[in-house]
């Protein structure tokens, strides 16, 4: 087995909402903000290479929304899903599974493309199936005011309509920080060591995807924890449906991550693409900060 990071993307969003009712005078020490109050963002994604099956976590934005989208996000950089596919020796018809940790659009965008003609849409990984869990289906396809805009009807029904969308067996209640066993229906069509957590404060069964790698367990952060900068605990996004429950969540979350060593695969930290973590007086704080090619290569 081989993982590789792959870059989709990156963009800007507003700070105070990153960090909800924290300070900027705390947060902004390590994600600092342009004039406009944004802060840099990344939508890096992983792949994982496996025999004959490669299964890329999450997609990005992709490109198909408006240029007023678009505008929104201040995207900067050149990189893009197609060129880091392509950097590893891979094309997005390669793609056998496509795991989406949750189908805000940033995670989820890239997985659907205008057709041909652009007259309707269609799946972007045309070999892929495409697994979420069927709660958080439910929850995304009919959803609350608070997330209506993060959850694009564009992104997701195509995925459905296309017959390539499968579900990962997961807990049918509201339960913090629950595990369930490697063997889900996912890992074992994969033939993955490949674990899940799913966590509830951010979205409805948000998946964390866990992965022993080269005697390493890699963690898909997702937005958990979308930088190094939200590792105290009440550095909670406003985004959050439920900051309350994202705070425990969070914290036995990162008390793992420090007691087991694991090592953290950052999706939306434009600047940290893996770090550690260890317990210190204060909490649990940042111990190392990697690249993926530090680590592996």
């Amino acid at each position: 087995m081989k993982l590789y990071p792959i870059e989709a993307g990156n963009f800007k969003l507003d700070g105070g909402a990153m960090f909800g009712v924290v300070p900027k005078s705390l947060w902004s020490r390590t994600n600092p903000a342009d004039s406009n109050n944004m802060i840099d963002m990344a939508t890096r994604c992983l792949l994982i290479e496996n025999g004959d099956r490669l299964t890329l976590i999450d997609t990005g934005m992709g490109d198909k929304q408006s240029e007023k989208f678009f505008n929104y996000y201040y995207q900067w950089g050149d990189f893009d899903i197609d060129s880091s596919l392509k950097k590893h020796g891979f094309h997005r018809d390669d793609i056998t599974d496509v795991f989406m940790t949750h189908l805000h659009f940033d995670h989820c965008g890239g997985s659907v493309q205008w057709n041909k003609d652009r007259t309707g849409y269609e799946t972007a990984f045309k070999n892929a199936s495409f697994w979420t869990n069927e709660n958080h289906w439910q929850w995304a396809t009919q959803p609350n005011q608070r997330e209506k805009a993060s959850f694009l009807k564009e992104n997701i029904l195509p995925m459905e309509e296309s017959g390539q969308l499968k579900f990962v067996a997961g807990p049918n209640r509201l339960s913090s920080s629950e595990a369930i066993s490697k063997k889900n229906d996912f890992a074992e069509a994969n033939e993955l060591d490949f674990s899940l957590l799913f966590v509830d404060g951010h979205t409805e069964k948000q998946m964390i995807p866990h992965i022993n790698y080269k005697g390493k367990t890699i963690v898909f952060a997702a937005d958990l924890l979308p930088t190094a900068g939200h590792l105290p605990i009440p550095y909670v996004m406003g985004y959050d449906t439920r900051p309350l429950l994202t705070m425990p969540e969070k914290e036995q979350f990162l008390k793992a991550a420090a007691d087991h060593n694991y090592y953290l695969f950052l999706e939306h930290d434009a600047h940290n693409q893996i770090i550690t973590v260890k317990h210190t007086e204060k909490g649990v704080r940042l111990n190392e900060s990697f690249t993926f090619n530090e680590l592996f290569n």
